[in-house]
């Protein structure tokens, strides 16, 4: 009988969301995911704006497209380099 209790105890706190919001799904959640460059020390949101940079340095170096998460750290790191030398070309092309 006690794990009866125990169980629906911690059944609870998982169902309980799911009946505040009616069983309806979530239309219009976005997960946003920031990426750590650690050469730089700085974050990045990985958004369409990246997935786009990083597919164009890609096509510059006549790769064929691996997931970012899935690349070497090497490689992970010549693409930081890249995309902080691109940003401040761009940067000095707008002044």
């Amino acid at each position: 009988m006690w794990r009866l209790a125990a169980g629906a105890a911690i059944a609870t706190p998982i169902v309980a969301p799911a009946s505040v919001l009616g069983g309806e799904p979530c239309v219009n959640a976005t997960v946003t995911v920031r990426v750590y460059d650690p050469y730089r020390h700085d974050c990045h949101q990985w958004d369409r704006h990246e997935e786009r940079a990083y597919r164009a340095y890609l096509a510059e170096r006549h790769r064929s497209y691996v997931a970012y998460r899935h690349q070497r750290l090497a490689e992970r790191r010549a693409y930081w380099h890249w995309r902080h030398e691109r940003e401040e070309r761009l940067e000095h092309e707008r002044r």
